[in-house]
């Protein structure tokens, strides 16, 4: 089926409410470009390190769609959320699903989170490099490939551990790429959920490219095993759902098992912290990269 694309010349300060209302009405994945770089190599997103956030005064928001959706619900939704945006900037394309694939696979590149992770394109070889740690990611329709700040955030979370032997919970798994990572740096099992079929199916295939499928277990969330307890968990989704989860995640971990969560904008954290704090999580910390937030800590008040 043919996809619609949502495309926006926007300013650095507006993508974060922009990013947020189209992950609200259901954008199958978000891609951000450079508006000013002159070639497509130097449109395209390299993940800035640590502490670092892009320097472009003004962007170029991709939003891929189902190709019935319908168009005016998306414009006033950001008409809404980005009051001062002109209607101008705001343009429709139908994509062919597979002219779309090739698209966003010319523009993602390795990546590297923390020491020693590496997130690789299928299509390009990872360089020799006895300490790191590669994913080999196609993400599908599915939300995941490392470029988002959130995804960034998790998974530096994730190189900062040691998940030998444990069981990790992905919650809102996406492209599966948090459980492949944490497959890959040693964890024992991982358990994906996600109420998407799409991202279930992007999960298993992504898994099989990295040959940690018969480590993986993909669930929707009205199938989770009752008696599941994870050793951590890593939930990249949004903040009102992280909101209505947080006793759901207190069940599905062992006492004092570590845990991280994303998809949360700056100045949603305060209310969530609070959340948490009286759902039996302890140690909270923030971390920020950008205008998104991480909140980490552990389960338990021990």
């Amino acid at each position: 089926m043919d996809l619609l694309e949502l495309s926006l010349t926007l300013s650095a300060e507006q993508q974060p409410r922009a990013e947020a209302a189209l992950e609200e009405l259901g954008a199958l994945s978000i891609t951000l470009l450079d508006a000013d770089a002159e070639t497509p190599d130097e449109r395209a997103i390299l993940e800035p390190g640590a502490g670092e956030t892009p320097l472009w005064n003004a962007l170029v928001l991709n939003a891929l769609f189902e190709g019935d959706a319908d168009r005016r619900v998306l414009t006033d939704a950001l008409r809404e959320a980005l009051p001062e945006l002109p209607p101008e900037r705001i343009a429709f394309h139908e994509v062919a699903e597979q002219a779309w694939e090739r698209a966003w696979m010319d523009r993602f590149g390795p990546m590297r989170f923390g020491r020693r992770l590496w997130i690789y394109p299928s299509t390009i070889e990872p360089r020799p490099d006895d300490d790191a740690v590669v994913v080999r990611l196609d993400p599908g329709l599915a939300f995941g490939t490392g470029t988002h700040p959130t995804t960034a955030l998790c998974l530096e979370w994730l190189d900062s551990l040691d998940p030998a032997g444990s069981t990790i919970v992905d919650y809102g798994c996406g492209s599966g790429v948090l459980a492949i990572a944490a497959l890959k740096l040693g964890a024992a099992h991982a358990i994906g959920v996600d109420n998407d079929p799409q991202a279930l199916t992007a999960s298993a295939d992504n898994a099989r490219r990295n040959g940690v499928a018969e480590r993986l277990s993909l669930h929707a969330p009205e199938n989770v095993p009752a008696t599941m307890r994870g050793d951590m968990l890593v939930a990249n989704i949004l903040a009102g759902p992280l909101h209505e989860l947080a006793p759901v995640f207190a069940g599905l971990l062992k006492d004092q098992a570590p845990f991280a969560l994303s998809g949360i904008l700056a100045g949603q954290e305060y209310e969530l912290v609070e959340r948490y704090a009286t759902c039996g999580f302890a140690g909270l910390r923030i971390a920020q990269r950008e205008d998104w937030i991480r909140i980490s800590g552990r389960r338990g008040t021990g």
